[in-house]
């Protein structure tokens, strides 16, 4: 119970840093006098930063006791996070955010290979779901970090309310976190990166987790400049209030599991792009009904291609399973990076239409994947 409590605590302090500014996007437009390209890039700089730095840690876990990494990791995203609470230049904090990006992997894919070589299975099982559950608890809370605290204080704020948090659960991480030599951790073996990228069954595998993340990622980066434009014109508070709609995370994960056990993979999957295709249609509809509607289904199909994804590609490994995992980390990060950077590009050529219409082009591949899937499996 104790490893479960210090993982949750590290990873969702992680998670927390990469989406802080993302409710208040409209709010550093105005201050640094920004296009909306240029502001989104405070969450794609981070994501971006995860995308290029995921192989090397997973790479430096097998080669280094994992407590230092972790400290070093911990460091670097908290005094990143604290140049963002302070500078008065926009690329600074771009470039601080990037920094972060850097070294979240420190926290999270090392944390995770450390686990699974130290762990028996049946014991990973448990501590992996309070893994999985962190990255959601971690991805809302910095949206909510970032959207509430700015009314009463300021954005700010919310960066150095992370950098404590990140600071402290790195602390309790080195504390209590087993020595790898009491942990008795199980040899590994390696396998190469580009002998996964040449398996195609594992390469469709990747392009759900980018494309599926592209469109996730650009729907709730510019949903805020959405829902502070006419007709709605909701203040920064309320607009943080609908990201609550990522707790479906929670549930979806379990849920897409159990229905890909029952009716193949392949269908779950055809079923989530369809939820996720229908839903971003919905957000076209001026209602705020219609957009708390649009933006449930579009966490559930997300969350459902996403956990089926992720379970088709450890099912399909016989080793490698570390390096194999990272590669799906690398296109999920690179998929959302794009997703966010053309997304803005949309946003400033059809606004919201503009963004919707992108989302529906990157349905096409999940779509071809997911009856690939349905036809391979019979």
């Amino acid at each position: 119970m104790r490893l479960q409590t210090i993982v949750f605590m590290l990873v969702a302090a992680a998670f927390t840093n990469i989406y802080i500014t993302q409710p208040v996007l409209p709010v550093l437009q105005a201050e640094f006098t920004a296009d909306t390209v240029t502001v989104s890039y405070t969450v794609a700089a981070v994501i971006l930063g995860v995308a290029i730095a995921t192989l090397p840690f997973g790479t430096l876990v097998d080669h280094m006791p994992i407590k230092p990494i972790i400290l070093g990791g911990g460091i670097s995203v908290a005094l990143a996070g604290v140049i963002c609470a302070t500078t008065d230049t926009l690329w600074v904090l771009i470039g601080a955010r990037f920094v972060q990006g850097l070294f979240i992997p420190a926290l999270t894919t090392c944390l995770a290979a450390y686990l699974a070589r130290a762990l028996p299975a049946e014991k990973l099982s448990i501590v992996m779901g309070s893994y999985v559950s962190a990255t959601v608890v971690g991805g809302l809370g910095g949206r909510l970090l970032g959207g509430w605290i700015h009314p009463p204080l300021d954005w700010r704020y919310a960066f150095v309310s992370a950098s404590i948090l990140i600071m402290t659960a790195t602390l309790i991480a080195i504390k209590f976190l087993p020595d790898e030599t009491t942990a008795k951790v199980k040899p590994h073996k390696h396998t190469n990166y580009l002998a996964l990228l040449r398996r195609w069954e594992l390469l469709r595998i990747y392009v759900l987790a980018s494309a599926s993340f592209f469109i996730f990622s650009a729907i709730f980066n510019f949903l805020p400049f959405r829902l502070q434009a006419p007709p709605f014109e909701l203040p920064t508070g309320l607009v943080t209030l609908l990201y609550l709609v990522y707790v479906m995370g929670i549930f979806m994960g379990p849920s897409a599991g159990r229905l890909s056990n029952r009716y193949g993979s392949g269908r779950t999957l055809i079923t989530g792009v369809a939820i996720l295709g229908l839903s971003i249609a919905i957000t076209l509809l001026s209602t705020l009904t219609a957009i708390v509607i649009g933006l449930v289904g579009i966490c559930a199909g997300f969350f459902t291609v996403h956990a089926v994804a992720v379970g088709l590609l450890n099912r399909r490994l016989n080793s490698g399973q570390g390096r194999a995992n990272a590669m799906y980390v690398l296109f999920y990060y690179i998929g959302g990076w794009i997703g966010i950077t053309l997304g803005g590009l949309a946003y400033e050529l059809g606004n919201w239409n503009g963004v919707v219409q992108l989302c529906m082009i990157m349905l096409i591949p999940l779509l071809i994947v997911s009856m690939t899937e349905r036809r391979l499996s019979g």
